[in-house]
C-alpha cells in the first residue's frame, strides 16, 4: 500500500552557511563599515547584533535573502522583537521545525475534509499518509502545496 510522511524539516548545514555568507556581506557593505554587527547560529536560534535597530532590519533583509538563496523557506523563520540595552540593539530568529500536534492535527483535517481516499494519521513530530493508488497521494501533495500554510513542508519516505 503506497504512502509517504509529511515533514518539517531544515538542512542545519545550509543555514551555517547562509549565517556565515551574511557575516561576509556585513563586512564588506558600504553602510555597515566600521560598524559592530553579526550573525550567531546557536543550535537553532541565530542572533543578530548591530548598533542601533535600523540596521537590525537590513540584516533581517540580508540574512532572508541568503536563507533564499540556499532554498530554504523563510516560513520557518520565528522573528522575534527587536532589544535595545546599552546602546546595543538585538534581535532573535529562532528556526522551526517539526511539527506541532495542533499543526499536524490541521494538516490531517485539512486532508479529511477534501475528501480523499486516503487515510492520515499523525506519528511524532510527521503525518504518515497512506492510499490504495499513487495518484491519491500526490493529490493530497498538490493539496497541501495550494494550502497557504505557515510551516514549509516536505513530502518523504514516499513508497509504492
Amino acid at each position: 500500500m503506497p504512502s509517504f510522511d509529511i515533514v518539517s524539516e531544515l538542512d542545519l548545514h545550509e543555514v551555517n552557511n547562509a549565517v556565515d555568507q551574511a557575516n561576509r556581506e556585513l563586512g564588506t557593505r558600504y553602510d555597515f563599515n566600521k560598524v559592530d554587527a553579526t550573525f550567531e547560529l546557536a543550535g537553532e536560534v541565530i542572533t543578530l547584533q548591530a548598533e542601533v535597530d535600523f540596521q537590525l532590519q537590513q540584516m533581517m533583509d540580508i540574512l532572508r535573502n541568503k536563507l533564499v538563496g540556499r532554498k530554504i523557506d523563510t516560513k520557518s523563520l520565528e522573528i522575534g522583537e527587536a532589544q535595545t540595552v546599552h546602546m546595543r540593539a538585538r534581535q532573535i530568529v529562532t528556526l522551526k521545525q517539526g511539527l506541532d500536534q495542533p499543526f499536524s492535527k490541521k494538516v490531517v483535517k485539512m486532508i479529511k475534509d477534501a475528501k480523499l481516499k486516503v487515510q492520515s494519521q499523525v506519528q511524532g513530530e510527521q503525518v504518515r499518509v497512506t492510499g490504495k493508488k499513487r495518484d491519491d497521494l500526490q493529490q493530497v501533495m498538490a493539496l497541501l502545496r495550494e494550502a497557504d500554510l505557515e510551516l514549509p513542508l516536505q513530502y518523504t519516505n514516499f513508497r509504492d
